[in-house]
């Protein structure tokens, strides 16, 4: 049965054009949303926009680096302007950096991964959070917060962090009844996993997973739209993994 939780409702996406922002909004759409596109790259964001209409939906494309704060705030100033509303958030766009030793990290490789994951979500969810009424925010995290990936120390520290705001974030607008949780997305083998992770390497982290296989985009769409729905009405503070199985460990058969 199709579901319409989000009939009449409006939600923005960072980092939208592809993967699971791209997924999260065509599932979105499908449930009745009328969605806010933003992305670093016009393209992709133009092409999702016009599936999207041509498919009888409601969206507005906004080219927007979320590194930038006044940009941030334009972006959320225009949605409202588009839809008069907004009831839900999903903070997705995040960058994955160069894959190196931390020993060997220097302080520009933190510095841009601290531009876009950890200051451009906060510039987000602060910019948003005047124009919810009750509603949903969601951040895209990461396995990598409570497991290592050698290579990734520099974005995992980043999407640890994140997880610490958003706990913050959810008792201070508990009050308003606000809830506001994190994803912890496994592998999945999205555009940017794909720079990084060849077919070996993915097929090695395939045969450690439960489930015999790697994530794809779609896979998150699912759980994304339960928590930016009312169906998730009493859940806020928490993280959500959702890989397979890939971080329980344990010996394969």
């Amino acid at each position: 049965m199709t579901q319409t939780r989000f009939i009449g409702k409006t939600v923005l996406i960072t980092g939208a054009g592809t993967g699971m922002g791209r997924a999260a909004a065509l599932r979105l759409v499908a449930e009745g949303a009328q969605i806010a596109l933003v992305g670093r790259r016009p393209d992709p964001i133009r092409q999702l926009l016009s599936e999207i209409e041509a498919s009888g939906g409601a969206a507005i494309a906004i080219a927007c680096d979320i590194a930038d704060n006044e940009a941030v705030a334009a972006t959320v100033e225009q949605t409202i302007e588009r839809f008069g509303r907004l009831d839900a958030v999903f903070a997705n766009a995040g960058v994955l950096g160069e894959f190196k030793p931390l020993a060997v990290t220097d302080a520009d490789d933190f510095d841009a991964l601290i531009a876009t994951n950890l200051r451009g979500t906060f510039f987000t969810l602060k910019h948003c959070l005047p124009f919810l009424k009750g509603g949903s925010i969601l951040i895209n995290a990461s396995w990598t917060a409570g497991g290592v990936m050698p290579g990734a120390g520099a974005y995992a520290s980043t999407k640890g962090a994140l997880l610490a705001m958003m706990r913050t974030f959810a008792v201070e607008q508990g009050p308003r009844n606000i809830r506001i949780n994190a994803i912890n997305p496994g592998i999945i083998l999205t555009p940017m996993a794909d720079d990084v992770i060849d077919p070996v390497f993915a097929a090695r982290l395939a045969a450690h997973t439960p489930l015999g296989r790697n994530g794809t985009s779609e896979d998150l769409a699912g759980t994304v739209a339960w928590l930016l729905s009312e169906d998730a009405n009493f859940v806020t503070g928490q993280e959500i993994t959702v890989d397979g199985g890939y971080t329980i460990g344990g010996l394969r058969p």
